[in-house]
């Protein structure tokens, strides 16, 4: 048998099927990061993000899915479980959390090597200002955003997460561009601004 990281998504997920540990942790390693750093991004609380996480796969070992590959890959999928938990837990709980500092994995919220003190707390601000300001955004905007400029999701991959058209897509995905960017500049209008903007340069 092949080596398991070189094993596609979807092959790894017939092997689970068939009762392969290995496939299921192989599988995990690969995906994990991305739906906690989504379900982290869309509520800002680590706590929920790790439950998100655990239940999608937990909903993958017991079957509780109906994954059809003619429909696309299996990672988008396993972001749209992660979305629809996500999406329930804050209309159960509230419209969003605040953010905890360095809490996203494999991006953290602090500054990296800052050439002075002052370039650190620019930074920082900076930072805590985007997030706040994405938490802040109606969810189906806030949705676009995160997977479109902070996970870097083609517009395709977007789509079906979100289940919904390309068309649907790049308009949530504008308009939440440009909401984020009037509340960055404390509401002021954001005509004029580059419709090239893109949140994730503020973790560059």
């Amino acid at each position: 048998m092949a080596v398991l990281t070189e094993v596609r998504n979807e092959q790894l997920l017939k092997l689970i099927k068939a009762g392969s540990e290995e496939a299921f942790t192989t599988l995990y390693q690969r995906c994990q990061g991305s739906i906690y750093r989504f379900a982290f991004e869309m509520s800002g609380s680590p706590s929920l993000a790790e439950e998100v996480t655990q239940e999608v796969f937990t909903a993958l070992i017991e079957g509780n899915h109906s994954f059809d590959p003619s429909r696309g890959s299996l990672a988008p999928y396993l972001l749209g479980i992660a979305r629809h938990i996500v999406l329930r837990s804050l209309e159960r709980d509230r419209p969003y959390v605040p953010v905890e500092e360095g809490a996203v994995e494999g991006k953290s919220l602090s500054p990296a090597a800052p050439d002075d003190p002052h370039t650190a707390l620019v930074r920082k601000e900076s930072i805590h200002s985007v997030h706040r300001a994405i938490l802040s955004l109606p969810e189906h905007y806030r949705e676009a955003v995160v997977l479109c400029d902070l996970n870097e999701m083609s517009y395709d991959e977007a789509a079906a997460v979100l289940e919904c058209s390309v068309g649907t897509v790049r308009s949530r995905l504008h308009r939440g561009r440009r909401l984020l960017i009037q509340k960055l500049r404390g509401g002021r209008d954001a005509e004029g601004v580059s419709k090239d903007f893109d949140p994730s340069r503020c973790w560059a």
